[in-house]
């Protein structure tokens, strides 16, 4: 979710193989850089995989260019990575957030083939992404301070995460 020159991203914690818990403190947001956040929901396997193959490539992009990579080339990055293993894909539905230039909020998902969907307000993904979508609808207000878009997404993501049986276990969120 956005806010004024800050976005939040959270997810919950529970790892699990259909109706069955594996673990309750799953990592699922990880941070490519200090402005850039990437949350991969999906088999968890995928996720780890894909995660390791993005940090390889960050950190090359890191040494040729000098730089850390933007929020909207890093996008363009996972939709490449994703779309090249289309016959075979990766199940991750990935979660892009970070800022840009002028510290201008950039947020986008996209599905396991790398078909991008950008949006200005919110994303959500995930088994709890119908109930998501209600839950940031309803609380979301353009230009929300850091403290208020913190507690914004815990109850948007406390509230949808009641209403799904497949997650759960508490959560983590990051504004920045």
């Amino acid at each position: 979710m956005v806010g004024k020159n800050c976005f939040a991203i959270a997810s919950d914690r529970r790892l699990g193989v259909q109706l069955q818990t594996i673990a309750t403190d799953f990592q699922r947001i990880y941070k490519v850089h200090d402005r850039l956040f990437l949350g991969l929901s999906g088999l968890a396997t995928d996720a780890q995989t894909l995660y390791q193959r993005l940090v390889f490539r960050h950190k090359l992009y890191q040494l040729r260019e000098e730089r850390d990579m933007k929020p909207e080339t890093f996008a363009n990055l996972v939709s490449a990575i994703l779309y090249e293993k289309r016959f075979g894909p990766y199940f991750c539905q990935p979660v892009i957030a970070g800022l840009g230039d002028e510290d201008k909020p950039f947020i986008c998902t996209m599905d396991s083939i790398g078909a991008k969907e950008l949006a200005k307000d919110f994303v959500v993904a995930g088994t709890a992404s119908e109930s998501l979508y209600g839950a940031c609808e309803s609380m979301f207000k353009e230009g929300m301070e850091p403290e208020e878009l913190f507690e914004t997404v815990s109850q948007a993501l406390l509230s949808s995460v009641d209403r799904d049986c497949l997650s759960g276990w508490g959560g983590h969120v990051y504004v920045v």
